[in-house]
C-alpha cells in the first residue's frame, strides 16, 4: 500500500492531473460564488470586446466591472476563444489553459519524473493562491520557464514567442531575455524575434484599427506609470518585495524603486561575468531562478498571487542542490511555510493583517533565497556542485 502511495506521489503525470482539476474546480466555486476575483475575468473579456468597439482599454467601466485594466492589447487575441464563451465555460478554460502552460514548462525542466512531482507539490499551496484569482501568473510562468528551456534545445523561435507572449502582455515577459547570452543563434533568435513581434504588434489591427492600437499603447504605457504610483503605499495588498518590505519597516513609502534596483541590479547582473560558466546548463538554470525572484521581489505590483513566479525560482535552485545540506532545507521550509502559507488559515487572522501583509513579509523568506542563489551564481562550480538528474 506504501509503495503504491508513494508510486502515485512521485509521478508527475498524476500531480500534474490535479493542476488541471484543481484549475477547474477552483474556477467553478469561484463563478457560483461571484466571487470578487470573477471581477478579474471579466477585466480580461472585456479587454477583447472592447478592442473591437474601439474603446479605451485603460479605463474605468463600473457597469462592467471595478478596478482597471493593465494588460496590453495584444491579450485581446489570447482571450478571444474564452471570451465569447458562456462565462462559467470561459473562466474554466481559461484556468485551465494558464495551468497547462505552468505544467508543460515544469515538465520541460531536465530534472527525473521524480523531482518533477515533488517540484509539483512543493509549489500546490502558491499554485492555488494563484489559480484562485484567474490571472495570467501562472500562464506567465510557464512562459518564462518554456523560453529559458527552448534556449538550451536550440529552438529559437520558439524561446522568442514565449517571451514576446509575455511581453505583449504584461511587459514581465522581457526578463526572459536573461538567457540571451546562452544563445547559440543570436542572429536567428533577433531576427525571428522582430518578425513575431510585428506580428503581434499588428494582429489586433485586424478586428480594430492601427490607429487605435498604436493608440493602445500610448495608453499602456501611462497606465503602467500610474499604477506603479499607486502601488507604493503602506499596508496595502500590492508592494509584497524588497522594496515593499523595507519601505514598510521604515514607514517610507516615498523611497524611488531606483533606490533598490540601484543595488539589486548589480548584484543580479554580477554573474554573467562568469562566462566559463555558460555552458553548464545547472548555470543557465539558476539564473533562471535567479530572474523569476528578481522580478517578484524588485517589483511594486506585487502582490501575493504574483509569488507562483518567485516559488518556481526557489523550487529551481533547490533542485538543482547536488547535496541538500540542512541549510538548504531549511530555507526551503522558511519559503514553504512563511511565503507559501503565509496567507492562508495557517496563520490567524490578526497575524496577517498587523504583521505579514503590513509588513511584507510573504516577501523576506523569498529575498533570503535570492541572496543565497546570487552568492552561489558567483561562487560555485556548477559542473561539479550541481545536478540535472
Amino acid at each position: 500500500m506504501k509503495e503504491k502511495f508513494l508510486k502515485i506521489l512521485l509521478n508527475p503525470k498524476y500531480i500534474f492531473g490535479v493542476y488541471l482539476i484543481i484549475s477547474v474546480v477552483t474556477a467553478i466555486s469561484k463563478y457560483l460564488r461571484g466571487d470578487y476575483a470573477i471581477n478579474n475575468y471579466l477585466i480580461f473579456k472585456n479587454v477583447f470586446f472592447n478592442t473591437i468597439h474601439q474603446k479605451n482599454l485603460f479605463i474605468h467601466y463600473p457597469d462592467l466591472y471595478f478596478d482597471l485594466n493593465h494588460y496590453g492589447v495584444f491579450f485581446s487575441a489570447l482571450i478571444a476563444p474564452f471570451a465569447v464563451m458562456p462565462d462559467w465555460l470561459g473562466i474554466s478554460l481559461w484556468n485551465a489553459a494558464n495551468t497547462f502552460i505552468l505544467i508543460y514548462g515544469i515538465h520541460k525542466l531536465p530534472f527525473s519524473d521524480s523531482k518533477k512531482a515533488l517540484f509539483g507539490l512543493f509549489c500546490l499551496q502558491e499554485y492555488i493562491t494563484a489559480a484562485l484569482s484567474l490571472q495570467f501568473n501562472v500562464a506567465l510562468t510557464g512562459l518564462l520557464l518554456l523560453s529559458a528551456v527552448y534556449i538550451y534545445e536550440k529552438k529559437e523561435v520558439k524561446s522568442v514567442t514565449a517571451i514576446l507572449i509575455g511581453v505583449f502582455v504584461k511587459i514581465y515577459g522581457i526578463v526572459g531575455l536573461s538567457q540571451f547570452f546562452f544563445i547559440k543563434n543570436k542572429i536567428k533568435f533577433i531576427l525571428s524575434g522582430l518578425i513575431i513581434a510585428v506580428v503581434f504588434f499588428a494582429l489586433p489591427m485586424v478586428y480594430s484599427s492601427p490607429k487605435f492600437v498604436i493608440q493602445c499603447y500610448t495608453d499602456w504605457f501611462q497606465s503602467i506609470v500610474e499604477k506603479n504610483n499607486e502601488n507604493q503605499v503602506l499596508g496595502n495588498m500590492q508592494d509584497i518585495s524588497l522594496m515593499g518590505f523595507f519601505r514598510r519597516i521604515l514607514g517610507d513609502a516615498s523611497i524611488s524603486n531606483l533606490v533598490f534596483l540601484a543595488f539589486g541590479l548589480p548584484l543580479f547582473a554580477a554573474p554573467y561575468f562568469r562566462i566559463k560558466q555558460y555552458k553548464q546548463y545547472a548555470f543557465q538554470l539558476m539564473i533562471l531562478a535567479s530572474t523569476l525572484l528578481f522580478l517578484v521581489l524588485f517589483s511594486s505590483s506585487s502582490e501575493s498571487p504574483t509569488y507562483i513566479i518567485a516559488i518556481v525560482g526557489v523550487l529551481i535552485w533547490f533542485f538543482l542542490q547536488k547535496e541538500r545540506t540542512p541549510l538548504v532545507i531549511g530555507l526551503l521550509v522558511f519559503v514553504i511555510i512563511f511565503t507559501c502559507f503565509s496567507t492562508s488559515d495557517l496563520f490567524p487572522k490578526y497575524v496577517k493583517e498587523h504583521y505579514i501583509i503590513k509588513y511584507s513579509l510573504k516577501a523576506v523568506p523569498c529575498i533570503v533565497v535570492w541572496l543565497r542563489v546570487t552568492y552561489e551564481l558567483l561562487t560555485k562550480d556548477f559542473e561539479k556542485n550541481y545536478s540535472l538528474e
